[in-house]
């Protein structure tokens, strides 16, 4: 077996095969860039070679580079992870020519399947039915729209070269087909240095299920089920899961065939996936076929107890398969979130800056259920504007689909992230979501159930009174505390009140708390109660809590007069008062927040590339008015409405905050 490999990658991914390398007792080698200098990765692996500065295409993505560090370290072979140079078959020979292993498809196999053009002509070639479109070479704008037009919109603009959604578009019309060429060709520039694009139609409605294949290079093949992948926003998977709540074992096994066929066509030898769009009526699609390791994996893992990762090192090794399609079960059911930096309140924007706290629930592996939180992060530590935002992912498993939820709603409750936005809050919605618990959902999830943009929870009447009984129990805990550390009251328990008004989500209930020394019971004005318990001290950021023997968790903040709670997605200010101090709260005028309707504000950190307008300029609804890129994606901000341009603030080239000003309007 190998005795060193370096992982040409960052973040998770780098930090995951780390650890199935460590379990293999395989030294490892990390590389970095000055961004990376003090990341997870680099601290957990043995050695560490510093490649560049911070833009992956001047550290990661440059083969002479890497080359180098292995030669530096003598490592024996590389795992490429995702993304960066995992597909790019000039880096597998440049490999093959040093005499170093690479953990992934030869390179013929990468070329033939790994290239999104030629992978589809392969798989039209072996009558595998396809998605309309066209796969030759688009040379610019114009014939893109005149290609679109041919196929008829709506149509998918992708970077042949692409992965993770970086350089892809949905085009409804000309403009749109204009616009989105010209983005996704820059983006697939600066991602994967290939700015080729290619066109074929967007079919509405579909699902996006994944198949997970293995092969040797001995003529060995498997498939390790499906993942399903719906839960999709800007083309780039949110949630996914194994196996689909929607295969039946009939499709299950036609697709796994063919995948496995396809892939043997190429003489395919690693982990790979095939791709497929597949419609209500369970017809399938060839999508394309990834040649490397998914970033949602560890579900597949959970339902097979497979390690990926260290399979594809054994194929590397050159060993057989030791796994036989009929030793392929599924067991239970598996769930993953990827937990982004970026803002759901403001369309899903990138967000960058420090974790001041980042506690993730605790890893698990029981017989009735799982936790597992694959991560590139550690509190303290920086998400970097050069890079995918990726935070981590949370992984839960249980026997059952349903099981397998409520573990990710605890296990998403009780995750805490400061310091940055982050779209935990969409997550722990969408695993409430009545579409996703039935597991009725499609690629247009997102889409179709938040059409204005994720506006954050509104809890259930039954939800808000756990919260509000839990608040006013909480209260009373800080009030003895507050009574002791002053030193005022010598009888400080007898001294606290019991009548309170608590009010939340605009919502006021008065209560009434009758404690003992193993918790307090709060009765509502209409009679109801319910029993509060809990171990909380006043300062702790998590709640952990019974409620009528029904577990609540809590993120706890302090505000004034009471608490800043998150709970299910739903971000709320809880204040607890007397009665008379809620009578004037009643009477107290609501601060409005400042009119900012004439202005157009940074809605993320980023740098302004391109300024379509001038002053003085008029612009109707919808017009681009400038270009923002941040973490490797092209956002184009458009008008709101009809205006005339009055005075413009940045220009290509600045840097940009949140809320900045980029221009003002009449």
């Amino acid at each position: 077996m190998f005795k060193k490999i370096l992982i040409a990658n960052r973040g998770e991914i780098a930090c995951r095969v780390i650890k199935t390398a460590r379990k293999m007792g395989i030294k490892t080698v990390a590389i970095y860039s000055d961004a990376d200098r003090n990341a997870l990765h680099v601290k957990m692996a043995d050695e560490a070679v510093r490649i560049g500065p911070p833009p992956a295409n001047e550290s990661y993505i440059v083969i002479d580079k890497v080359m180098e560090a292995i030669r530096q370290t003598g490592a024996e072979a590389v795992h490429p992870g995702y993304g960066f140079l995992s597909e790019n078959s000039k880096f597998a020979e440049a490999l093959e020519a040093e005499g170093v292993a690479f953990i992934g498809p030869p390179k013929g196999a990468i070329e033939a399947m790994g290239d999104k053009i030629t992978s589809k002509k392969i798989a039209q070639e072996a009558d595998v039915s396809t998605v309309p479109g066209y796969m030759g070479l688009i040379e610019d704008a114009e014939e893109a729209v005149k290609i679109s037009n041919q196929i008829g919109y709506p149509v998918m603009i992708k970077a042949s070269a692409g992965g993770g959604g970086k350089g892809m578009r949905i085009a409804w019309n000309d403009d749109e087909a204009r616009e989105g060429f010209q983005s996704s060709k820059n983006e697939a520039a600066s991602s994967f240095g290939d700015d080729r694009i290619f066109i074929e139609k967007f079919v509405t409605q579909p699902r996006h299920i994944e198949i997970q294949v293995l092969c040797d290079s001995h003529g060995n093949g498997i498939y390790l089920n499906e993942r399903e992948c719906s839960i999709q926003r800007r083309n780039q998977k949110v949630v996914e899961e194994a196996p689909s709540p929607f295969l039946d074992e009939a499709t299950r096994k036609a697709m796994g065939e063919q995948s496995v066929a396809l892939a043997q066509a190429v003489d395919y030898a690693s982990a790979g996936t095939v791709e497929f769009i597949v419609d209500g009526d369970k017809n399938f699609y060839f999508l394309e076929m990834n040649t490397r390791l998914q970033v949602e994996h560890p579900v597949t893992e959970l339902i097979t107890g497979v390690d990926l990762v260290e399979q594809m090192i054994r194929i590397a090794y050159g060993e057989k398969l030791s796994i036989k399609q009929s030793d392929v079960g599924i067991n239970g059911w598996a769930i993953e979130n990827r937990l982004y930096a970026e803002d759901p309140y403001r369309g899903f924007l990138p967000s960058i800056g420090r974790l001041s706290r980042y506690r993730p629930p605790a890893e698990v592996a029981e017989d009735a259920r799982a936790v597992r939180n694959d991560t590139g992060v550690f509190e303290g530590g920086e998400i970097s504007m050069y890079y995918d935002p990726m935070i981590a992912k949370l992984c839960t498993w249980a026997p059952t689909r349903e099981a397998a939820i409520e573990e990710m709603r605890v296990a998403l409750d009780s995750f805490e992230i400061e310091g940055i936005g982050h779209n935990l809050p969409f997550l722990a919605a969408v695993m409430d979501h009545p579409k996703f618990i039935s597991g009725d959902m499609t690629t247009a999830f997102i889409e179709e159930e938040y059409p204005e943009g994720f506006q954050g929870v509104t809890l259930g009447d039954e939800t808000l009174r756990r919260i509000a009984a839990s608040a006013a129990a909480m209260h009373r805990v800080a009030e003895i505390r507050r009574t002791r550390v002053s030193g005022r009251m010598d009888n400080h328990e007898r001294r606290i009140g019991e009548d309170w008004v608590v009010t939340l989500q605009g919502e006021s209930y008065p209560v009434v708390i009758d404690a003992d020394r193993g918790g307090s019971v709060v009765r509502f004005a209409d009679g109801a109660q319910m029993r509060v318990e809990s171990d909380w001290v006043p300062g702790n950021k998590l709640a952990v809590l019974s409620v009528d023997g029904t577990p609540l968790i809590l993120k706890v903040g302090k505000v004034s007069g009471g608490f800043r709670i998150r709970n299910r997605g739903a971000d709320i200010k809880v204040h607890v008062r007397s009665p008379r101090q809620a009578e004037l709260a009643a009477l107290m005028p609501e601060k409005l927040p400042p009119d900012t309707s004439k202005m157009l504000l940074c809605p993320m950190p980023g740098l302004i590339v391109k300024v379509n307008v001038s002053e003085g300029d008029e612009v109707q609804e919808g017009q681009a008015l400038c270009t923002v890129e941040a973490m490797k994606m092209e956002n184009i901000l458009r008008a709101e409405k009809k205006s005339v341009v009055s005075a413009i603030k940045a220009g290509p080239g600045d840097s940009l905050a949140v809320d900045d000003v980029i221009m003002e309007f009449e």
